[in-house]
């Protein structure tokens, strides 16, 4: 990119050959219209009455969701700033694992009423500083609406799981999958630095095609998508006592090439007979150590495979790592790296240890453990788009009940607790005074774009829903009142049973706020050129196409 001197008017070189650059009101425009585009994909996505997205990836795959971080996750974006909308989407994922679509769409609504203010010249540092006053406030807000919650309260964590599921494809089931959230984590919470802290990690999702949803089931244990490796041991056993193992049943191969000289056929069979007597070796350590069940998490030689099939152990092979320490955890085992150390205090313990077939697959189940650290759910359903879209609203319903346990407090879903936000938010505005007391009325509109979009994606008339919810919110016992999209009507929704964690609904405001200021302050975007490299394989790919259409005609 060339600039022309002052005085002597020659070219200055300073960025390479096709370097873009876009300056000031122009590049701010750009990334902002980029940003809202990401969040008017999914804004009608919001709700219980939201549509599904379809994507259909490169290769031909299908995924249908009205999962914000899914939706996101899937489609390819190019422009920067729609890219920090999709981390938003990340971020909000992997911190409370919901309110996705909510922390993006208020994203989007958040620039949508900076761009307003920008027009008036505001400058963007004071919009900026704006909206970070907001944000204090409105958590601020979000503390002292939030409902304590007694985590021994099964009905009050139905609720919130319910709500979480309210928008997936799942309606028919999801009272009995939000029993099967709760169960889970229930039963992983443990006390940590006199906090509770409750690792979905070590729930364990496995999905099958099959049956329907209300065939789901919680196995108090692990599910291994394996199966028993020799047709001559038992596919059942009961009062398991099991070796979890980080060593191959094999005789290993030396590290350096190794030469045997043998001379005579009988020393043939005496090399032989000394590996069968070595694997031999083994299994009777492992049946001196007391199991009767055996998970490898490496190879399993043939002849190991017969001497554990002739003393009547179950053994799995080639484990997952992943597996191994979820079954750790739930059986109270230790994963044993050398054969020699095995003792009976290192064996895990499950009521029943057994190969099912589920659909086409075999699987092996390890479940009645006593009290488990770490449980598994299997997920099953007519269609195989369904299983994902179960898998999606699970593990929504898994995150909101640990945002509800390791922070027991909730609000009243709906849109109550934005409009009671954008109230406070409004009064607050003109204690600040000066151009920020714009950017936080600004902030308190934006907020109301939830309740907007619920009553919008519901079919009803938005201004008609935030005249009444703003109206409901002026009486002192109004700061439930929220949207029922079934009717359109502003109503208690703590009577509905709309709840939700005041955990997500602080980090959607949070994120969004964060990418919201981070787009405004930019204000030059030099984007270097594509290489060489990528562009001959654009070519490449274009030429592909027409060459494909062509043949087909």
């Amino acid at each position: 990119m060339a600039y022309l001197a002052p005085q002597s008017g020659q070219p200055i070189l300073i960025l390479k050959e096709g370097t873009s650059r876009r300056r000031g009101r122009d590049a701010r425009a750009n990334n902002i219209m980029a940003a809202r585009i990401i969040a008017e994909l999914v804004k009608s996505t919001l709700g219980p009455r939201g549509m599904d997205k379809m994507l259909v990836d490169s290769l031909g795959d299908i995924t249908i969701t009205n999962d914000g971080a899914a939706i996101l996750d899937e489609i390819e974006v190019e422009h920067p700033a729609a890219k920090m909308m999709v981390e938003v989407a990340k971020t909000q994922d992997e911190e409370v694992g919901d309110g996705t679509t909510t922390a993006v769409v208020l994203a989007g609504e958040l620039l949508n009423k900076a761009e307003d203010l920008l027009d008036q010249n505001i400058h963007p540092t004071i919009i900026v500083s704006g909206y970070r006053k907001a944000v204090e406030k409105a958590l601020e807000v979000l503390r002292k609406i939030g409902m304590p919650v007694d985590i021994e309260d099964r009905d009050t964590l139905k609720k919130v799981a319910l709500t979480s599921m309210g928008s997936k494809a799942v309606k028919a089931a999801y009272e009995h999958l939000a029993e099967i959230a709760i169960d889970a984590v229930k039963q992983i919470v443990e006390e940590r630095g006199g906090k509770r802290v409750a690792d979905i990690d070590n729930i364990q999702i496995m999905k099958k095609e099959g049956k329907s949803l209300f065939d789901t089931e919680l196995v108090k244990g692990i599910i291994l998508d394996k199966e028993v490796v020799h047709p001559g041991m038992p596919k059942r056993v009961e009062d398991a006592k099991i070796a979890l193992l980080n060593c191959p049943l094999e005789i290993e191969k030396t590290e350096f090439d190794a030469e045997i000289r043998i001379r005579d056929p009988t020393q043939v069979k005496a090399f032989l007979d000394q590996e069968t007597k070595m694997l031999g070796e083994m299994v009777e350590k492992i049946k001196a150590a007391g199991a009767n069940v055996v998970i490898c998490q490496k190879g399993i030689d043939d002849m190991a495979q017969h001497f554990l099939a002739k003393e009547g152990i179950l053994a799995v092979r080639r484990a997952k790592e992943s597996d191994m320490e979820k079954l750790a955890k739930a059986t109270g085992g230790r994963i044993v790296n050398n054969i020699d150390d095995l003792t009976p205090e290192d064996l895990g313990e499950a009521g029943l240890v057994e190969e099912r077939k589920i659909g086409d697959d075999k699987m092996v189940f390890i479940q009645e453990c006593k009290n488990p650290r770490s449980v598994s759910i299997l997920i099953r359903g007519g269609l195989e788009r369904m299983v994902d879209e179960a898998e999606r609203a699970m593990k929504d319903a898994l995150s909101v009940i640990r945002d509800v346990i390791e922070e027991p407090k909730i609000v009243a879903g709906g849109g109550a607790a934005e409009a009671e936000i954008s109230k406070e938010l409004r009064d607050y505005a003109t204690t600040v005074g000066g151009r920020e007391q714009l950017a936080i009325e600004a902030f308190a509109d934006s907020i109301e774009i939830i309740p907007k979009a619920l009553a919008e994606n519901a079919g009803h008339d938005p201004i008609d829903v935030i005249v009444d919810l703003r109206a409901s919110h002026e009486k002192e016992d109004g700061k439930t009142m929220g949207v029922d999209v079934y009717t359109g009507k502003v109503v208690d929704m703590l009577e509905l049973g709309v709840l939700e964690p005041v955990k997500v609904k602080e980090q959607a405001i949070k994120s969004a706020a964060e990418a919201a200021s981070m787009i405004l302050r930019i204000d030059d975007v030099i984007a270097a050129s594509k290489s060489k490299e990528e562009e001959k394989g654009g070519k490449k790919e274009e030429t592909g196409e027409e060459e494909s259409s062509t043949s087909s005609e």
